[in-house]
Order: C-alpha cells, then structure tokens, then sequence
C-alpha cells in the first residue's frame, strides 16, 4: 500500500510528515534564542517587552513561551528581570544563525533576491534536512 502521491510507502511517508512535525515544534524555540542573542548583542540585556514587540506578539505569550525555554534549559530569567542564553541556549542560537545565513546565501546564489531570501529562509531554515543544507553547503563552495 502506499502512502503518497510519489508512490512512497505509508511508513515513509509518516516519517516525513513526523519530521515536519518536529520542526514546527522546535521553530518557536529556535526563533526565541536566536532573537534574545540578537537583542542582548544590541541592547546588552533581552527583555520580554522587546520580544513581544520584535515578534509582534503579547507579553503573555512571550512569557509563557520564557517559562517552557526556562524549563528546557534554554534560558535563565526572573520576573521582570532581562532573559538570559544559557550556555546550550547560546549554542543553539548559533547554530540556527549559521543555519540561516547558509539558506540565505544559498537563496541568493541561485538568484533570489537579497529581501526575499531573508524572508524565505525564515521558514526554509527550520525544515530542511542535514542532507540538504549539505549540498547547499557544497553548491556555494564550488
């Protein structure tokens, strides 16, 4: 039986739809560390009012979206004190940003133009696969 379009089997093709469900999972917390590096490499300090404002969302939901980083060893912060990276925060902020520059310059070498390869990584970012950011690794070197 198969479970695609592509004529995939169904396990394949629930493997795919799981990783996709992974990354959507991840994203959010991926987008919060890169930010709070962002802010406190601008401002010195990250604070829950400039997140909910960069990312045009409530205090309430800033703060509870602080609480579960907090609670996944992401963050360290006190009540209406500024956010800070743990060590594995700041690792994982890097890590996206350098995964993001690398879609980004990828977009860009095949013709995209600057504004909408940064607007496009921002999703392609969190989804693409090792394998993936490989060859856009190798394209760009060649």
């Amino acid at each position: 039986m198969t479970g695609g379009i592509d004529g995939t089997d169904a396990t394949t093709t629930a493997a795919r739809f799981a990783r996709v469900r992974k990354a959507n999972q991840s994203e959010l917390s991926e987008d919060y560390v890169e930010m709070i590096d962002d802010l406190i490499a601008e401002r010195g300090e990250a604070r829950a009012a400039d997140l909910a404002e960069r990312f045009g969302v409530s205090p309430g939901t800033v703060a509870r979206t602080v609480q579960r980083l907090a609670r996944d060893g992401l963050v360290s912060s006190e009540p209406y004190r500024a956010i800070f990276l743990t060590t594995e925060g700041k690792e994982l902020a890097e890590r996206v940003r350098a995964r993001h520059r690398l879609v980004v310059d990828f977009l860009k070498a095949i013709g995209v133009a600057p504004a909408s390869a940064e607007m496009d990584a921002e999703g392609i970012e969190h989804h693409v696969g090792k394998d993936t950011l490989d060859a856009f690794r190798r394209f760009l070197t060649r």
